[in-house]
């Protein structure tokens, strides 16, 4: 360490210890939050699926497109359902992922196509995709067809601004 001095030798030894008492102190914190994770999944970390359905505790409603299944939930339980549904054409799907009610009318018609009816519509995602009544054995444009009684009661039961998930 040719021309360094005492005074420098001591200034980088107190950096390097400082240096190394930070990444001690980061460790410990980065550990910390580590174990309170794992104590969250553990206990659910607000991830709880409500019992029977893909969609967690957070859902008013619950797409199973897989299954061809909703369902309305309250409180992390069902309400109602499971229950039949229709959805998107082959080029016209369903989209999957979390929404929310945007608004709802009674006696709504397809600007889209031709005016055709549709009742009891729920709106929930962009491109106007709606849970509605129709017939679930009929591919929509990407809506979710249900049946008179459950579009009735999907209708009356969601509000501007409930969580809906399609899985």
């Amino acid at each position: 360490m040719a021309g360094t001095t005492r005074h420098d030798a001591r200034r980088r030894r107190r950096s390097t210890g400082a240096a190394r008492a930070g990444a001690i102190a980061c460790a410990a914190v980065l550990a910390a939050v580590g174990i309170t994770g794992s104590a969250l999944a553990a206990e659910g970390g607000g991830d709880d699926l409500v019992e029977g359905t893909p969609c967690t505790v957070t859902a008013r409603a619950c797409v199973d497109k897989d299954a061809r299944t909703a369902w309305l939930i309250h409180g992390g339980r069902v309400t109602h359902g499971p229950v039949d549904i229709g959805l998107g054409a082959d080029g016209q799907e369903t989209p999957k992922g979390t929404f929310t009610v945007q608004w709802k009318n009674k006696d709504h018609r397809s600007a889209e196509f031709g005016g055709e009816p549709m009742p009891y519509s729920v709106f929930f995602a962009p491109g106007g995709i709606a849970f509605h009544e129709g017939d679930p054995d009929h591919p929509s444009a990407g809506c979710v067809h249900l049946r008179y009684d459950d579009a009735v009661t999907f209708f009356e039961d969601l509000q501007v601004g409930d969580e809906v998930q399609v899985h």
